[in-house]
């Protein structure tokens, strides 16, 4: 069976901070990650790449979402690519009508084909896992969910605690610098 670390995804965003944000929680899953800031370029990613998943916002210059998503069902080879669509916009103005047009013409369709932003990091894993297969590991889970409430704690610590954490970090992993 084929694990994370066999796949390629795409995540196609347009603002870079959520583009990185998506990429990480990905690699931190084991995933091989590629990044398009807009439609053309993720296009141009597909075809020379040929990802295993896509993730794809919705509203973008440039190409939007929903422009690429079209394309690559007209195209027999990349049609089979599943993708999820990853987007702030499905009930407001920049994306509903583009939002409800995928939708009704079921270009994509099915349980888990759309996340709205911000997504939680392990609903997104998991979302690629039963899309390409993947078994849902308790690994993956405890992972992300260790990250999760250490940014939280993160955000909340005062600099005197952040000081003496990374003290003890950097005394159990000497080789880490």
């Amino acid at each position: 069976m084929a694990g994370a670390q066999d796949k390629t995804v795409l995540v196609v965003d347009d603002e870079p901070n959520v583009r990185e944000y998506l990429a990480q929680i990905l690699r931190d899953a084991g995933f091989h990650v590629l990044t398009a800031c807009d439609g053309e370029e993720a296009l141009e990613i597909i075809r020379r790449d040929r990802p295993d998943f896509i993730s794809l916002d919705l509203v973008m210059p440039k190409k939007s979402g929903h422009k690429l998503l079209y394309e690559i069902r007209k195209d027999k080879e990349l049609a089979r690519i599943p993708v999820v669509i990853v987007t702030a916009h499905a009930q407001d103005e920049l994306g509903r009508s583009d939002f409800r047009e995928v939708m009704a013409s079921r270009v994509i369709s099915g349980p888990g084909v759309y996340l709205e932003k911000p997504v939680k990091p392990l609903d997104y894993v998991r979302c690629v896992q039963r899309a390409l297969g993947i078994e849902e590991t308790k690994e993956v889970e405890d992972k992300i969910g260790l990250q999760e409430e250490l940014k939280q704690q993160l955000a909340k610590a005062e600099p005197h605690a952040l000081r003496r954490a990374l003290e003890s970090l950097k005394k159990k992993n000497p080789t880490d610098g």
